[in-house]
């Protein structure tokens, strides 16, 4: 059993939830591997497979420039392994039943190994012996305690098969991250509902907060098999209401600092026609107390002029006086 949860875990390092290819009995079927923007250059390929409960076991090794080499027990006669810059593909051109199994491609190099895991499910194949069932689940609260139930239905007509079942309880969270393993086992009530089948029903509990949304997986490991649950999607209230009202937060923060620019805005506006204003009144005054000036200097120049009686005794110096004072004034 560490064999296949050391299998899971190594299945669930790759971009996607449990990759099942299903091909019908005695047909071909491929799997592919993506390889780096620089291809294999100084790193090796290994295609590798392994059965429930088994180890892992060599199927070929590639390298750059060089055929594939084919592990003992695994000819090219029904195995085909190619690879291209950016790929490499390993086919099996006819199926049997024995093929059904997790198969993985390993890319290494001087400081890490890549590992990319797909299961191979075999249509048609006599030695099925069991399904899985999962539950749908409703809405919880935070804190609220929720049983998951994985239901396992084993036909006994297959007698190299005693039907006992490992499960497995993994998640794939509401963010896209890789799914882990959080739980092995469980509560199981088995019952027969004929001579020739059993009926297998395993719960998992927990009390769960806002970070366990996501959907919900079964795995159980029987008769040489991992059969996978459909899943189960575990939605927590709340959370979409918190993401909504984080938005509605957020939006009315915008809100209330466009209007204070606004506000601001008009202030400066308010003030600087203020200024404008008392800019114009000073200059207005200004240019009324010049022309308040110059028409006391007319007054002056006219009386001075007026209260001339004797203009013809003292003309030459009375002409002086008045230009004196018309200079004064900044008239000339």
């Amino acid at each position: 059993m560490i064999v296949l949860l050391a299998t899971l875990l190594l299945l669930h390092r790759g971009y996607s939830l449990v990759p099942v290819i299903t091909v019908q009995l005695d047909k071909p079927v491929t799997f592919t591997c993506f390889l780096p923007d620089e291809g294999l250059k100084s790193r090796q390929l290994f295609w590798y497979k392994q059965s429930a409960g088994d180890e892992l076991k060599l199927i070929a090794t590639l390298k750059k420039f060089s055929n594939p080499q084919y592990a003992p027990g695994f000819s090219n006669l029904r195995l085909e392994v190619k690879h291209s810059e950016h790929i490499s593909n390993l086919t099996i051109l006819r199926t049997i039943h024995e093929d059904e199994g997790m198969y993985h491609c390993a890319l290494v190099d001087w400081t890490n190994t890549t590992w990319t895991g797909m299961y191979l499910s075999v249509k048609g194949n006599s030695e099925r012996t069991s399904t899985v069932v999962q539950t749908v689940s409703d809405p919880v609260r935070p804190g609220d305690s929720v049983t998951l139930q994985c239901s396992v239905l084993s036909n006994f007509d297959n007698k190299t098969c005693p039907g006992d079942h490992s499960v497995y309880w993994f998640r794939a969270g509401s963010d896209k991250s890789h799914p882990d393993i959080i739980y092995t086992g469980g509560n199981n009530e088995c019952e027969r509902r004929s001579d020739a089948v059993k009926s297998c029903v395993y719960r998992f509990s927990k009390t769960v907060s806002s970070s366990d949304a996501g959907t919900y997986y079964c795995a159980v490991a029987t008769c040489g098999q991992i059969l996978f649950g459909d899943g189960t999607n575990l939605q927590i209230e709340g959370v979409n209401i918190f993401s909504q009202t984080t938005k509605a937060v957020y939006l009315l923060s915008a809100a209330l600092a466009l209007c204070v620019f606004v506000f601001i805005f008009l202030i400066c506006s308010i003030k600087c026609d203020c200024c404008s204003a008392a800019v114009a009144l000073q200059h207005n005054s200004g240019h009324r107390s010049q022309l308040d000036t110059l028409m006391y200097s007319a007054v002056i120049f006219t009386v001075r002029k007026t209260d001339s009686v004797a203009m013809k005794k003292g003309k030459a110096a009375e002409t002086e006086r008045i230009y004196a004072a018309v200079k004064a004034f900044g008239l000339n």
